[in-house]
Formats: C-alpha cells, sequence, structure tokens
C-alpha cells in the first residue's frame, strides 16, 4: 500500500541534503563489518604480488604484524588467512595442513603477540595443501567425507592452539562442524569459535584464488560433488540449518554478490551471525574494470560492499577491506 502520494509527499525532500541522507540511511556500512583475508608465503621480508588480483600481495610471516597495522589502525576487527603452499610440499593427504609451524600457525602466534585484540580467522580446508588441490582426501577418485574430517578436526585443533580465534571449515564435507566441535571442545578450547562455510557453491569466481594459493592447475576434475550447486537455494537453508544445529557459531554464504538472495534467506529465517565472502573473482572484475577506465574504483567498491550489509550481513570478507575502511574514515 502506498504511503502519501504526490505532491504532499515527495520522496526527493529526504535526499536534498547529505545530513538527511544520513539520517535516513536504512544500512550503515562501517571498518567494523569487515575481515579482510590475506595471504601468507614462506621466506623472509617477502612481499609477493598476486597477479590476478590487482593490489593484492603475498607476506611472509616476518612481516605479516606489520602488514596487518594499518587494518588494525582502521578498526578492521579481524584478518582471514590463507596459505601460499609451493608444489614441492603438497601431497596427496595435504600433511603440511597438520604441522603446528605451518603458514597459518606460525603467522597466527606472529599476529598474537603483536596484535593481541586482532581476531584471527583459520581456513580449515586441505585444497591449499593436496597435490590434486581438492578440499578434501582422495579414495578411488572421489573426495572421502569421513577420512577428510578426521584430517579437519586435527588441522582445527592445531590451529586454535597455535591462537588461531575462530575456525572456518570451507571444505563443504557433511557433519564436519560437528565433529570439529567435539574436537575443540575435548582439545579444552572450549572458546575457539566456528565460522561454517556453510553454503559454498561450486562457482566459477575462485579462479584468483587458486592463483594466490599456489592451486591454480592443481585441481583435478571439479569439486561440484561436495560444493553447491548454484541453481539450489532451499538446499543452502538445510546446509545452514545442519551447521547451526552441529554448534557453528557463525555462517557464510560463498559467493556473495551473485548468492545475495542466498544471504537475504539465512539472515531472515535463522537469524545467526551471517556472513559472505566478496570473492577474488568478484574483486578482481572490478579491479579490471577500474584498470581500464570503465569504473570509479571507490564509487563501485563501496556500492557493492553496501550491498551486503542490505541483504543483512553482519559481515563481509573482502579484499577490499582496508581500501574501504580508508574512505569510510574519511567520511
Amino acid at each position: 500500500m502506498p504511503l502519501g502520494s504526490f505532491p504532499a509527499t515527495r520522496m526527493r525532500r529526504n535526499r536534498r541534503d547529505a545530513w538527511t541522507r544520513a539520517l535516513t540511511a536504512e544500512n550503515v556500512l562501517s571498518p567494523s563489518n569487515l575481515i579482510w583475508p590475506i595471504f601468507l608465503c614462506e621466506g623472509e621480508n617477502r612481499r609477493v604480488p598476486v597477479d590476478t588480483m590487482p593490489g593484492q600481495i603475498r607476506v611472509s610471516v616476518d612481516l605479516v604484524a606489520e602488514h596487518v597495522a594499518e587494518a588494525v589502525a582502521l578498526g578492521i576487527p579481524a584478518v582471514a588467512l590463507f596459505p601460499y603452499t609451493p608444489a614441492e610440499q603438497r601431497d596427496a593427504e595435504g600433511t603440511r595442513a597438520l604441522d603446528e609451524n605451518n603458514l597459518i600457525c606460525s603467522a597466527a602466534r606472529a599476529l598474537k603477540a603483536a596484535h593481541p585484540n586482532l581476531g584471527v580467522i583459520g581456513d580449515v580446508a586441505l585444497d591449499t595443501y593436496t597435490d590434486h588441490g581438492h578440499d578434501g582426501v582422495l579414495r578411488d577418485g572421489y573426495v572421502h567425507n569421513e577420512d577428510t574430517v578426521a584430517i579437519l578436526c586435527e588441522m582445527a585443533v592445531t590451529m586454535a592452539q597455535a591462537g588461531v580465534d575462530v575456525i572456518a571449515p570451507s571444505d563443504m564435507m557433511d557433519g564436519r562442524i560437528g565433529a570439529i566441535r567435539t574436537a575443540l571442545d575435548n582439545a579444552g578450547l572450549i572458546h575457539t569459535k566456528i565460522m561454517s562455510y556453510a553454503a559454498k557453491y561450486a562457482s566459477g569466481f575462485y579462479s584468483p584464488f587458486r592463483d594466490a594459493v599456489g592451486s591454480l592447475g592443481q585441481l583435478i576434475g571439479d569439486k561440484k560433488t561436495y560444493q553447491m550447486d548454484p541453481a539450489n537455494s532451499d538446499e543452502a537453508l538445510r546446509e545452514v540449518a545442519m551447521d547451526i544445529n552441529e554448534g557453528a557459531d557463525m555462517v557464510m554464504v560463498k559467493p556473495g554478490l551473485p548468492y545475495l538472495d542466498i544471504v537475504h534467506r539465512v539472515r531472515t529465517t535463522f537469524g545467526v551471525p551471517t556472513y559472505a565472502y566478496q570473492v577474488s573473482g568478484e574483486y578482481s572484475m572490478i579491479m579490471a574494470a577500474v584498470e581500464r577506465g570503465w569504473l570509479d574504483h571507490d564509487r563501485a567498491m563501496m556500492e557493492a560492499l553496501m550491498a551486503f550489509k542490505r541483504a543483512g550481513c553482519n559481515g563481509i570478507l573482502t579484499y577490499f577491506a582496508v581500501k574501504a575502511a580508508r574512505v569510510l574514515k574519511q567520511g
């Protein structure tokens, strides 16, 4: 039913001035809504550009505290860690994932020492460690659910003991949230949170990320037997419901902009802390258009991020986090 009619009601009146636009804004984006995914690499004093993600780098652990210092100062509450694993450190079982001195664990310790109030989120999946590029272990050419979950549990405990605050399983194995929660609790890690990649789709928007972590060209086959079909929406609600019941503290939808309908359904259905990942392909598309002069960087960036808030996100994992926080601080 219309609320008012022209000319008694002029919708443009509340748009006339900056202060009225601020007062009537339905959604507000702040640095506290942003999570910055960062890439780690081996070695010392290294900053390596990611060719497929303009403006993003891989950073060695000795520089990671310095690397995030501006993010901390800008009020970004958390970073998400992803390792670049060279081919020679990968194997079929992803055994590097269980090394307490791997990149994520080492970076977590460094970050907690330098920035104790910064949240550290650790990616729990095997694709950054396997020589076949899958998120789990292969048995007769199929990603085995239970064998993978057992490894993920050990991986989660190892990360949490190194200082990771939030375990973020991105693998999409059935039952892994409950198993990881039990493993963490049994290890006395009752305060470690779980941010589940609850509705992660088999998407074409992940390629730049795979380049960033060294998995590009590694993948044998595809991930359609465990990641979700982009055609499905009701199924996402079942996935989220199961993860909440198994102990997820927060849930995530991935990718972001192409799946804002899923974000909205999840938030309105469950009312739990809901996040989305503006993935590498989304970032790189905007940056490619910016580099060609087709889009204004700041306007496109902020409009895309506001779409996540409008859909119902509590927070957004975005490679734009630091740049967006700068714009927000400038007002």
